[in-house]
């Protein structure tokens, strides 16, 4: 598989046994990240990924208080008796950072309300968040003498980024204050309220509060925050062990009981990609980076699919295409994977944002993103009720659907932060005052570069994912020096890189580069990543279509049906018009330039969205009808293939052309193919 090649290496560990990874604290130095955040706004969106943040603001992420009863109706975190546990604060942790991206006045004062009774209504002793039950009905004050009368720490988490973000874009001097106060009441209480007090969800999801520990760290440099966040590892799931050791995602890929069944949870997973990473911030210990290579790897090779991701429904379930993938695990696994890559600087995982953003985030929502699919599956042949070979089988069988609240709300609440973070991470501050350019699409950044502190403006224009040119113009007063790192993606051969026209150099692909030199005003630096088509192995000996981070997917037109649920709501199911069991020609496999032909069918246009009517690029080939590849029990289980990974059963005899189309743009496809001779 393709992710078995990318991290081979990485899982070479000599003289290190992953299970003996220790929690606890290292007497080693605080290691600051590789790249460092830029504040929320500094970078805005363009282009195409304007108009998908403007869908947004539009639709269900700028309005969900509005549509969405369980955050609408006397909500906790304004003082009432309602949502007062993670669904509002995964709504604000998409809601803000698109309010700041788009500079959007009514959106940003919709999010303050909440901001500002959060603030605002801190207790004395640091605890926050909505009135508990005990100070409801007993009138008690929460302190450090009886924390159990507080409750869950895990949606604090959640608004703690919410917080940090608010932050970065304002500088409100209020909120620094509030973290270290809660900070120290959480040090204080931890021993008689440990993490997993409340919910088990908290103990599996800590890493993310140990990560705004450590970036409040950073601005303060009090060592008690390092003791807090080494404290919360330890109450902890130990996902750096788990990651570290292979039996972990080899037993994940056996059992699917109810036995220990959060150590396997897609979206814990997810969120606790993160972990070894923030340990390795803390301590400098670089065994902790050697856990993530091989967990990422062994996670990726035994349950990942096509599109970048792996599958979560509910449970990691092995790399089965007919597998499902919630939602909230790919926008989970986004944010992990964008503090990762600041800490470490990692090619790697740079490269592991960008497939699973283009491919498997756009493809679950409609295209006004007010309606969102549970789980999606990467041979998706209809969308339909259903229960399905997945490890949750809901009686009403919702999960397969398009709708806002079908399948649980997490994901209706949380779906908001994928694309929103991916842009505010587009750019990082990189070491010598520099900026690093490590994902692309089309935006604009503002920063102060160099010794002297000098403005600068980037315009990035580019079609990327679809187009592989990407342009920066700069806009400096007089000239600017400074280093500009930009990534070269594993998959391209060799950059070609340009500046006003004339060739700067060309470089190898799988490497971060830095062009350090003095700006000017006007200057137009082009890199070029060649795109070329080709085609990677995946679970059930089926193959995958590539061109650049995109995975193309076969071509099918859809037929959308509306009804009612009484207790989820409206949904929409869809079925294909035309045959899917196509299998690719095995010569095709073999010589994908020969047999493979690339169709620029339409520019991508500021009004872009992800479907097949705006569709940019297209592949096309010749395949063969595979009569016996049929629906069973509502999913299109892999044909059986030989060792050598050709089908041996009966095929049509005839060759047809068949389309292939970004897997982002579509609804029901085949992705992951058998392959017949």
């Amino acid at each position: 598989m393709r992710y078995s090649t990318l991290f081979a290496l990485s899982s070479i560990i000599v003289g290190f046994t992953p299970a003996n990874v220790d929690h606890s604290p290292v007497t080693t130095a605080f290691k600051a990240p590789v790249y460092q955040e830029l504040p929320l706004g500094a970078v805005k969106p363009k282009g195409w990924l304007l108009h998908q943040l403007q869908i947004m603001r539009d639709g269900s992420s700028g309005h969900l208080d509005e549509i969405h009863n369980k955050i609408k109706n006397d909500n906790g975190w304004l003082g009432g008796k309602g949502d007062g546990w993670e669904e509002t604060p995964y709504w604000l942790d998409g809601a803000v950072p698109l309010a700041y991206l788009l500079n959007d006045a009514v959106l940003q004062q919709k999010v303050l309300r909440y901001i500002n009774w959060t603030l605002d209504h801190q207790r004395p002793s640091g605890y926050f968040g909505p009135l508990t039950k005990a100070e409801r009905e007993k009138n008690i004050a929460i302190t450090v003498n009886n924390p159990e009368a507080g409750e869950d720490w895990w949606p604090k988490m959640v608004m703690l980024k919410v917080l940090q973000q608010y932050y970065t874009a304002t500088n409100d001097a209020r909120v620094i204050p509030f973290m270290k106060k809660y900070f120290q009441y959480q040090l204080q209480v931890l021993k008689k309220c440990p993490i997993g007090q409340w919910t088990e969800w908290a103990t599996s999801r800590g890493a993310d509060n140990a990560l705004i520990v450590q970036w409040l760290y950073q601005q303060t440099k009090d060592p008690s925050l390092l003791e807090l966040a080494a404290i919360i590892q330890r109450q902890s799931y130990p996902w750096t062990n788990w990651l570290g050791n292979r039996s972990w995602a080899i037993d994940a890929a056996t059992q699917q009981d109810d036995h220990q069944w959060m150590h396997r949870h897609g979206v814990n997973v997810g969120m606790g990609l993160k972990d070894p990473a923030v340990n390795y911030q803390r301590t400098g210990d670089r065994r902790y980076l050697d856990s993530l290579h091989t967990g990422f790897h062994d996670l990726m090779t035994l349950h990942g699919l096509p599109m970048g991701i792996f599958s979560a429904d509910e449970d990691l379930h092995g790399n089965a295409p007919t597998q499902g993938t919630e939602l909230c695990a790919i926008v989970e696994s986004m944010f992990s994977l964008e503090e990762i890559i600041g800490i470490t600087g990692d090619i790697r995982y740079m490269d592991a944002l960008e497939r699973m953003t283009f491919n498997a985030l756009p493809t679950q929502t409609t295209d006004d993103y007010n309606n969102k699919q549970y789980f999606q599956i990467a041979n998706q042949v209809q969308v339909k009720k259903g229960v399905f070979n997945f490890s949750l089988p809901f009686e009403r069988g919702m999960n397969n659907v398009f709708g806002l609240r079908s399948g649980y709300t997490c994901c209706t609440s949380n779906m908001h932060q994928g694309w929103t973070k991916f842009t505010s991470h587009l750019w990082y501050a990189a070491e010598g005052q520099g900026l690093a350019a490590l994902t692309y699409s089309p935006n604009e950044v503002t920063a102060k570069v160099g010794k002297q502190q000098q403005p600068v403006t980037i315009r990035e224009e580019t079609a990327y994912p679809f187009d592989d040119q990407v342009q920066f113009i700069f806009q400096t007063q007089g000239t600017a020096t400074f280093p500009l790192q930009l990534r070269i993606p594993s998959w391209c051969k060799e950059a070609i890189i340009t500046l006003n026209g004339q060739p700067l150099r060309r470089d190898k692909g799988g490497q971060i580069i830095t062009l350090q030199r003095t700006w000017k005003n006007n200057d137009q630096l082009t890199l070029q990543l060649p795109m070329e088509v080709t085609v990677s192995s995946w679970g059930r000996n089926s193959r995958a279509v590539e061109r650049g981070p995109l995975v193309y997917a076969l071509k099918l037109s859809e037929r959308w049906e509306k009804a009612t649920d009484e207790q989820e709501g409206s949904y929409f199911s869809i079925f294909p018009e035309g045959a899917w069991n196509f299998g690719l020609l095995e010569k095709s496999v073999k010589a994908p330039a020969a047999n493979f032909s690339v169709h620029k069918d339409k520019p991508v246009t500021a009004d872009f969205v992800w479907n097949l009517e705006h569709a940019p690029v297209s592949i096309t080939t010749t395949a063969k009808k595979i009569p016996a590849w049929q629906l069973v029990d509502d999913v299109a289980p892999q044909p059986v293939t030989t060792r050598e990974g050709t089908y041996k059963g009966p095929t049509s005899t005839e060759e047809e052309t068949i389309t292939l189309v970004p897997y982002g743009c579509t609804k029901v496809r085949i992705v992951a193919f058998p392959v017949v001779r």
